[in-house]
């Protein structure tokens, strides 16, 4: 029962490519780790290939360890060997329980880990959070993307990225939905002006702009689940058609 990992606003500030030009001491993004209770696409943005890794190396369960040494654990099986390693955040959101706030600091472990970790495993949080959550299947990241071919790495774009990360925490522990989706919308226009592969690649074929303007002009707020696409992670507290269901793992 190795969990999934979900990512929400301020996504790459966990890359220190990208945290080292942030001209605020720390930025910010949030994962909640989600029960496996469904099989979600690979290639899609949830952390698949960490969460297989974990599986190879661990079993049926997470181990019962201090959770930054069992990330760091994960980490080193995960990128070993890898020219771009993948952020730290893939394991922590598989191995911290609830809905967490990563903190990055390019003068904190050069930004590879983060420099604080602040976790909600309150059940009526988590609740809250699943009711305003769905996912809308897009598609996979095809064969030959790449999302680092432009970076556009402006420190203004890059303090904003950290900062919704911050906001995002923040409406999830007051229950604020329209914060929640501001965001979100906050991320993805970050995403394009940084890195604008992200969004639009020769590779892509789904239009993933017109898609997220979509469903954005009808909910408070939306944002793919990785780069490439994935899912379209929704803000609704009404149902959203074709829209998937997530389960926090609070404990």
């Amino acid at each position: 029962m190795i969990p999934y990992r979900l990512a929400l606003a301020g996504g790459w500030i966990d890359q220190p490519f990208v945290s080292r030009h942030n001209p605020d001491p720390r930025g910010s993004m949030v994962v909640v780790s989600l029960v496996p209770d469904q099989t979600f696409m690979d290639r899609s943005g949830l952390a698949t290939s960490t969460r297989l890794t974990a599986v190879k190396r661990w079993g049926e369960s997470l181990p019962q360890k201090d959770p930054a040494v069992l990330m760091r654990e994960l980490y080193d099986a995960e990128n070993a060997g890898k020219s771009e390693p993948s952020g730290s955040q893939d394991m922590a959101g598989i191995i911290y329980p609830g809905v967490s706030r990563l903190d990055y600091d390019f003068q904190v472990s050069g930004g590879v880990f983060p420099a604080n970790i602040e976790s909600n495993t309150d059940p009526a949080v988590a609740a809250w959070l699943e009711k305003m959550i769905w996912l809308i299947p897009v598609s996979a990241r095809p064969e030959g993307y790449d999302p680092l071919g432009i970076k556009n790495l402006d420190p203004l774009w890059i303090r904003r990225l950290g900062r919704s990360g911050k906001d995002c925490y923040g409406a999830i522990l007051a229950k604020d939905i329209m914060a929640l989706g501001a965001s979100f919308n906050e991320t993805m226009e970050c995403w394009e002006a940084i890195l604008p592969n992200t969004v639009r690649h020769p590779a892509i074929q789904a239009d993933l702009k017109a898609i997220l303007a979509d469903y954005q002009s009808w909910y408070p707020g939306a944002m793919y689940s990785g780069c490439g696409g994935g899912y379209l992670i929704v803000v609704s507290d009404e149902d959203v058609p074709i829209g998937l269901k997530i389960k926090v793992r609070a404990a």
